[in-house]
Parts: C-alpha cells; structure tokens; sequence
C-alpha cells in the first residue's frame, strides 16, 4: 500500500486574491495523519478551520469556495490542484484573508513551492476511492458531464467548447500525474473580454490583470469600449486590434482547455482521499465538479459507516465503576452504561434505553421516545470517557460543549433499544479543544450522528 504524505516543512506565498483583490498570506504546514487538507483563517477569532471537502463548498462562480459557519475561504482550486497532484494527503493551510493568493493564475507556484521543501511519507497507509464501475453525472442543464471509468491508476480527459470564434473546441489529456508539473500546472486561467464589465458588477474579479489571466478578445469592441473596461479594472489598456489573446502568448495551443483539467483535479480533490479511475469531463466547471465530488462524498460516507462489531456479553474496557471515576454526571444524567472499545482515536460505547428513565414520563407518556439532544449528549459523555481516561487526574478536569454541527436523527430510539455509539476524533486534540464526529446505531442501523467541539477545562 502507499503511504500518505505530507510536507517536510512549511511554505509561504504570498499575493492578492482574484475576486477580492485583497493582499493574503498563504502559510502551508505539515499535518498529522489521517488529517487531510484543512484551510483555517488566522484573521478571525479562533482561527476556525475548513476541511478541503465537497460537502463544504458554498459557492461556485468563477472558482470554488469553501465555507463553515461563517468562516469561507475562496479560490481554492489552484492549490488544492498543486496538492493532489503532488500526493499530499495531509497540509494546514493557513490564511490571513478570505481567498487563496491567485499569483499567475495557474498551479505552477505551489507545485514549485511543495518540491521546495519536500514530501514526508508517514505511517498510515493512503486510503483510496477506486471506481469498481462506470458512472455519469449530469449537470442541471444537462451540458456538462463527468464520466468516471474503471483504472488501476488516475488520468483525466477534458473536452471544453465555446461559442466564440476564438475558443472553441478544445480537448486535454493527462494520462499520468508525473506529468502533471510540466503539462498542466502552467496553465492559467482564462476570461473574456465581453465578460469582464458584468464580472466587476457582480464584485468579481477585483484582483485580475493582465498577468493573472489569459484576456480573450472573440467580439469586435471600440478601441474607447476597452479602454473604459480597463480603467475599471485599474488596468492599463491592451490594444486591441484583431480577434485573439490579446495580452500574451499560450503556453500550450490548448492552454484553456490543459487550466479546466487542472481545476477539475482541484475539484475533485474534495472527495477527501486520492482517488483511482478515469475521468472523462464534457465542458466541466466548478459547479458540475463540486456537484460530482459531492456525490461521491455521499457514497463514501455511507460505505465507510459501519456498525462496530459489539459482544454485548462480553467483558468490558470500562465498567459503570470506572465510569463513575472519570465523569462527574450521576443519576438521572449519566448516559453511558459501559464501554466495549477504546482506540487510537475513538470510542465505543453502550448505552441501554430502559422505560423507567425519567425523561419518558413526559416524553412522551403514549409514545415514549428517547430525547435527541440526550443522545448527543451521551455521545458526548462517551468521548469526555475517552479525553479523560488519558489524563492522570480526572477528577480535575472537565468537558464541555462549544458547538454541534451537523446533527441528523435518521431513527426513533425507544425503550428497550440498545444504543450502540461510536464517537472519533475528526482531528487531533488541540489547545484543549476535541472536535468530533459521533454516530449512535440501533438494530444495525444509524438512528443518529453529529459533529461536536468540545473544550477540555482544568477544574478550579
């Protein structure tokens, strides 16, 4: 099996943002296993994190953002490109602003900067999405598609068209991702010229010139038309005077086309994992990507939820005594019966559902039903049991809530069921803060999940 990697040591860029024009600092940081691409904005209280996943893309005009809670971070697609290309499976990336610097407009920098300083292999194995059969998405509209094919490595066709007599048909191949630095990270961005004016009303692109973007000139326009465009833009005015790319020269005849592959890498890179398969991608972008890396999400999400295999008879790793030892809560608020598993980073935990709890006197008297908000709780007990089983006095230490995120009831709990829950760490414990992700299975089945961030306090 490969292993996952991560960078020897960190790298900083620095550049404006393309739709903000804002100047941001970009710091990449190796990451512990099994960690994944996080994005986290140094510039706002608690520096809050976003993973690179599909499930948290919020918008995708002229680029992907990421968002959680009121936390985004824009234009990701290039590094994250830069990232998988180069077989990092573990990075914090830290930002000062709201938007990846946008540099050349291409990949080029980052994959530059990632052999600078070098991978590290790690312990843990990589864990990756195989296609075992063939699969169509369909955007809305029904123009775009991605077909995914069976491959015992990753390779990528794009076939993109216009309705421009400059850029029409186009087609890109990357057969093997060896060649990803030389063939495809170059490749820059590209922009119309009769899109611009429209972009700069919708408060897009306030940081892109002419050495950012390929600008392609398909419409005849007054040479006075493009000079108000450009002074718009802060630019100074490119002449104009036949159909073309007016401001540079391609890097390859297929540029447009070589930039959407690398966004579409960018994007998918958002299942979370490397992947093997062949991807064919008819005039691709953002929305169909992310819309596709969502799907997949889905589907890994449901195949990698497994009830955990529990002896109910048989001999437990914590008793209702130890239990006691290492939480504060008692009767009636004491959720957790016993413990049956206990990992590197999670949890396993039993809880059984008897009628004479107290809560099923008023909840409810005909019906009784176990309370969502004390199944999260008892979640939440079962990780505190593991957060303070590895510290020396538990007794003086504590934990609570700060936020749960997330939170979905697929099943009634009743009476008479027995609650088996599996709480992990999303990642490692940091600054005494816990985030974690917990699911509760009945009769083989979710009856419940959510994501919680508890804080670990030392008792006064």
């Amino acid at each position: 099996m490969s292993k996952q990697k991560t960078l020897k040591t960190e790298f900083r860029i620095e550049g404006k943002g393309l739709h903000t024009g804002k100047n941001v600092t970009l710091v990449a940081r190796p990451a512990e296993e099994n960690f994944g691409i996080v994005f986290t904005r140094v510039d706002l209280p608690s520096s809050p994190q976003i993973p690179a996943l599909a499930e948290f893309v919020s918008n995708t005009e002229r680029g992907t953002v990421l968002k959680k809670g009121d936390a985004t971070v824009a234009t990701t697609e290039h590094c994250l490109s830069a990232l998988y290309a180069l077989g990092i499976d573990n990075c914090l990336i830290e930002l000062d602003g709201p938007e990846v610097p946008i540099l050349e407009g291409s990949a080029k920098v980052f994959v530059e900067k990632i052999k600078e300083v070098g991978c590290k292999k790690q312990n843990a194995d990589k864990n990756y999405y195989t296609v075992t059969q063939k699969m169509v998405f369909y955007s809305e509209d029904k123009q775009s598609s991605i077909t995914l094919l069976p491959d015992n490595e990753f390779s990528v066709q794009v076939m993109i068209d216009f309705d421009s007599p400059v850029l029409y048909n186009q087609y890109a191949v990357l057969d093997t991702m060896s060649d990803y630095e030389k063939e495809i990270a170059p490749c820059r961005t590209f922009v119309f010229v009769r899109e611009v004016e429209h972009l700069l009303k919708n408060n897009l692109i306030k940081g892109g010139d002419l050495d950012n973007a390929i600008l392609i000139y398909d419409e005849e326009v007054p040479q006075n038309e493009i000079a108000r465009i450009a002074e718009l833009m802060g630019q100074p005015c490119p002449k104009a005077d036949k159909l073309g790319y007016i401001n540079t020269d391609l890097r390859f005849d297929n540029e447009p086309a070589r930039h959407k592959l690398m966004d579409l890498i960018g994007d998918f890179s958002l299942i979370g994992r490397p992947f093997k398969g062949k991807i064919i991608a008819k005039r691709p972008g953002h929305t169909v990507n992310t819309a596709f890396a969502s799907q997949i999400r889905k589907e890994i999400r449901k195949h990698d939820v497994f009830v955990p295999a529990v002896n109910l008879s048989g001999e437990s790793v914590m008793d209702i005594n130890r239990i006691k030892e290492l939480l504060p809560h008692r009767y009636p608020f004491l959720l957790v019966d016993k413990v049956v598993e206990l990992g590197e980073s999670h949890i396993v935990a039993i809880k059984n559902v008897t009628y004479n709890e107290m809560q099923f006197i008023g909840h409810f008297p005909d019906e009784p039903v176990m309370p969502g908000v004390l199944q999260v709780e008892a979640m939440a007990q079962a990780m505190g049991l593991y957060i303070l089983n590895q510290v020396e006095n538990p007794k003086e230490y504590s934990t609570y809530f700060l936020k749960i995120d997330n939170v979905k009831f697929r099943k009634k709990v009743v009476p008479g069921d027995i609650m088996i829950m599996k709480v992990s760490l999303i990642s490692p414990i940091s600054r005494g803060l816990a985030a974690i992700k917990g699911y509760v299975f009945v009769n083989d089945t979710i009856a419940t999940e959510a994501e919680m961030v508890a804080q670990i306090v030392k008792n006064k």
